[in-house]
């Protein structure tokens, strides 16, 4: 039996889903205590590093490793998750000009960048886990309740632009639509309790974009979508560097795909 475990979270999976998946095809690990270093949102995907048995103990040494991952930028919207399973917050009513021309938005993109490298100060997202007085983020934000997010320092050894393409409204829907319905609502045992999956609002979140996106089908609107890789240190939220981002270019801004792809000396398998 392995102590520490590669495993590759789809998208639409919690971790917990992607563990209780494994002990289901592995039979030996069933009752065995394992955990996972570092986990991932339902809309991201990639490399969790599992640890079995008495590995579990030493869980905060591999939570420190550093990070990398591949992730997209969708301009024209931005949410309450700063990602496509969230509420929208802020949308453009139109093409906005500022973002039509393709090499414009390049140049913008590549001079907001220096402000996300190295070591600064990142809020945590209101949808997290990060905890005040005992109550996990998520939970005040689901209950409307006004909390000051917290503030960490986070360290960025780089952070590269990929590429730029466009896609029309027609298809983000589509797209939308399709990665949403991929994640689970919750899963109960006899007793009721949900062990799996999660209420993610995903009825009402599709109702939302549906809403929004039909005015730009109308029109046939284009919007941007920009691949990323980035190398940063435990506890960086690449959601809420789309966002931020987003902010200093004063254009709305989500993290539209998350892959992780690898942390400390292992990389994401299949």
């Amino acid at each position: 039996m392995k102590n520490i475990l590669l495993l590759n979270k789809k998208e639409g999976e919690t971790p917990l889903e992607v563990l209780n998946s494994f002990r289901v095809k592995n039979k030996k690990y069933q009752n065995i205590k394992m955990t996972y270093a570092g986990r991932l949102d339902p809309m991201a995907s990639g490399l969790l590093v599992v640890l079995v048995g008495e590995e579990v103990r030493n869980k905060e040494k591999y939570l420190a490793l550093d990070k990398e991952y591949e992730f997209e930028i969708l301009f024209g919207f931005s949410t309450d998750t700063y990602d496509i399973l969230g509420k929208i917050t802020h949308g453009l009513i139109r093409t906005n000009r500022r973002i039509v021309n393709r090499d414009d938005l390049e140049e913008k993109i590549k001079e907001n960048l220096e402000f996300f490298i190295g070591k600064f100060i990142q809020k945590y997202p209101m949808y997290s886990s990060k905890t005040v007085a005992g109550k996990s983020l998520f939970v005040y934000a689901r209950a409307g309740k006004v909390v000051e997010s917290p503030r960490h320092e986070v360290n960025v050894e780089s952070l590269k632009f990929l590429k730029l393409r466009k896609i029309n409204a027609k298809n983000l829907l589509e797209n939308i639509e399709k990665r949403i319905a991929k994640v689970h609502g919750p899963a109960r045992n006899a007793k009721g309790i949900a062990f799996a999956g999660g209420d993610f609002r995903q009825e009402e979140i599709l109702k939302i974009w549906r809403k929004k996106l039909q005015i730009h089908i109308k029109t046939g609107n284009k919007f941007f979508l920009v691949s990323f890789h980035i190398k940063c240190g435990s506890g960086t939220y690449v959601r809420s560097i789309a966002n931020d981002l987003g902010q200093k270019m004063n254009i709305p801004a989500l993290a539209f795909s998350i892959k992780r792809t690898k942390i400390g000396n292992w990389k994401q398998v299949g």
